[in-house]
């Protein structure tokens, strides 16, 4: 019989590079505000531009959070996606003007009341043709990624003909609630008030999400089926079920993401949701598909970028996200963190 080892065994801690990795995605939001700051170069005029970001990122995350659960867990394509923004925008424009006796007065309650109203309809609306939209145009064609993208982009060119045929052609040009208009002073910098709301609210969003999704049943349901499906399956849960929940879900967030994105262009259009589609689909890649953390920094790291451009130099604008993501996926090709299928 062999005598057991006479030494101690001895645990090693992790060296500092490989206990810093999951954090420095994080990281490379303060970097950039870092970066910012000395480029901009005037602290009053970094400040609103930061502000001005972070508002920017969070409606973005609004939006991309819902795709990236169907695109992690349902493995769906869906170009229609930008169908729901503009749904949810002008359901909830809609619900604002005829609430105009809660959004003209200078209540803030009241006007968030109004607020809230058309959040709650929005993601009601685009939730019920997220439903009808996954049954009739998407359940045809799970798995045929091809087939998904023709499909649910002709279901978005049909999606902006009804918007058309309901609310008319011509772009429509919207006031905020009177408490949200105009702007603040902080430290000598002009900040709007909307702006600061979106913030926050976009905050909240992603708290939520993170709660249920961490800490509840449902939640536990989903990420297991977004890394193993068969297996969640295999221990009796209807993963169907669970697929057009998240379908539902995501599209009401789309919604959600539609009326915070009207109001902080104060206009609205037929095609705003396939003209924001293209920072949403840098957003979900970027971020890692399935995952909402990685979602929240690519959308921060999105609106941060796009705004300290645009000020420096306007024309380089256009392509600083894209070149964003080229970095990010020459870094980490599966994205700042992925949730790995097996």
């Amino acid at each position: 019989m062999t005598a057991a080892p006479d030494h101690t065994p001895i645990m090693q801690r992790p060296p500092l590079s490989v206990r810093m990795q999951p954090w420095i995605p994080v990281l490379l939001i303060p970097a950039l505000v870092i970066t910012g700051f000395i480029a901009v170069g005037n602290p009053t005029s970094w400040l609103t531009l930061t502000v001005s970001g972070l508002a920017m990122g969070m409606m973005i995350f609004v939006i991309a959070s819902g795709m990236t659960l169907i695109f992690g867990l349902m493995d769906i394509i869906n170009f229609g996606h930008g169908a729901f923004i503009s749904f949810g925008a002008f359901v909830g424009v809609s619900v604002l003007i005829a609430l105009g006796g809660l959004t003209g007065v200078p209540s803030l309650a009241l006007n968030l009341l109004a607020l809230l109203a058309a959040v709650l309809a929005a993601m009601a609306v685009t939730g019920a043709i997220g439903w009808g939209f996954e049954r009739v145009i998407v359940r045809p064609v799970y798995g045929a990624h091809l087939k998904q993208i023709l499909v649910t982009m002709g279901g978005l060119i049909v999606a902006e003909q009804l918007i058309q045929v309901i609310w008319g052609p011509k772009e429509i040009h919207i006031a905020r609630p009177e408490m949200l208009k105009g702007a603040i002073t902080i430290l000598g910098a002009t900040l709007e008030k909307y702006r600061l709301v979106a913030v926050v609210f976009g905050a909240a969003v992603f708290i939520a999400m993170r709660l249920v999704l961490r800490h509840t049943k449902i939640g536990l349901i989903v990420r297991a089926g977004v890394e193993n499906r068969e297996m969640v399956q295999a221990l009796g849960y209807r993963i169907r079920r669970v697929f057009v929940g998240v379908f539902i879900a995501g599209s009401a967030l789309a919604g959600l993401g539609g009326i915070m994105w009207a109001l902080y262009q104060e206009l609205i259009t037929a095609h705003m949701g396939n003209e924001i589609m293209v920072l949403v689909f840098i957003v979900v890649i970027i971020g890692g598909l399935g995952s909402v953390e990685g979602a929240f920094i690519g959308a921060l790291l999105v609106g941060l970028l796009q705004n300290y451009v645009a000020f420096i130099e306007p024309k380089a604008a256009l392509v600083s996200n894209i070149a964003l993501m080229v970095a990010i996926l020459m870094w980490r090709p599966q994205g700042m963190s992925p949730v790995i299928k097996v």
